[in-house]
């Protein structure tokens, strides 16, 4: 009996560690180059003293679904989105760097090039600071202009150049912060072949449908489960009243 209760418990805490990621995804379907993440459920067998006969089910993030999301054009010169694969750098929260699709780009007061979320963008020679100018231009390989107050229209100076990565996908992987990050803990180098597209951003590749079924289906899974556990409440009720009236 506490076998079946033990793998019903269990399995109903997995299954909500999975649903709590497919929320996580649905909640970031309309975040500017959010990156959704797979969830699985595999079998471990419980060791210990005696032979394995007990197992539980864990559930995992194997992977980051790296697929492009749709392209949507906003006509704003400080938005742009990659153009295939390939990251923006930024310098995250902890002041580490990490790689971002984020395009939706702001200058802050203080002239600081950040994306939509506040995270300082990296240039090649770090973050990039922006004076104050008339108009700012990207270009497509991430070539930062701006036509200085009081300069003719042709008149552009170029200022930096967004650092733009593209490292395999088999080395990297999502942080907790949202950040993409080298499994070595190292830098990605600038990669030239990487283009961007200005006046457009990339929306997040969340399939709303494909997560709303998972969702109503995790909650199944998880009522089966309790059931379970009821059943097994139920067996063990009935067995202590057999052993009474022995």
């Amino acid at each position: 009996m506490d076998r079946m209760l033990y793998i019903s418990m269990n399995a109903a805490q997995q299954t909500m560690l999975a649903q709590a990621t497919n929320s996580n995804n649905l909640a970031n379907a309309n975040t500017i180059g959010f990156r959704q993440d797979f969830e699985q459920f595999r079998s471990q067998p419980v060791f210990g003293e005696g032979l394995p006969t007990r197992v539980y089910s864990m559930t995992e993030r194997p992977a980051t679904d790296y697929q492009q999301g749709a392209i949507q054009t906003t006509g704003r010169d400080l938005d742009i989105s990659i153009q295939g694969e390939g990251f923006i750098a930024v310098q995250g929260k902890d002041g580490r760097e990490g790689y971002t699709r984020s395009g939706d780009l702001q200058v802050t007061a203080s002239g600081q090039l950040v994306t939509g979320t506040g995270l300082i963008v990296m240039g090649e020679g770090g973050p990039i600071a922006i004076p104050p100018a008339q108009s700012i231009e990207i270009g497509i390989d991430g070539t930062v202009s701006i036509r200085p107050v009081g300069a003719g229209n042709n008149e552009l100076a170029i200022l930096d150049r967004i650092k733009l990565v593209k490292p395999e996908h088999k080395d990297v992987f999502k942080d907790t912060d949202g950040l993409i990050r080298m499994r070595d803990g190292s830098e990605a180098p600038l990669d030239a072949t990487v283009k961007v597209a200005s006046g457009t951003v990339e929306s997040s590749n969340v399939n709303t449908v494909g997560a709303l079924v998972s969702m109503i289906e995790l909650q199944r899974q998880y009522e089966m489960q309790v059931k379970m556990m009821k059943a097994a409440d139920d067996n063990g009720a009935a067995s202590a009243r057999l052993l009474q009236f022995n």
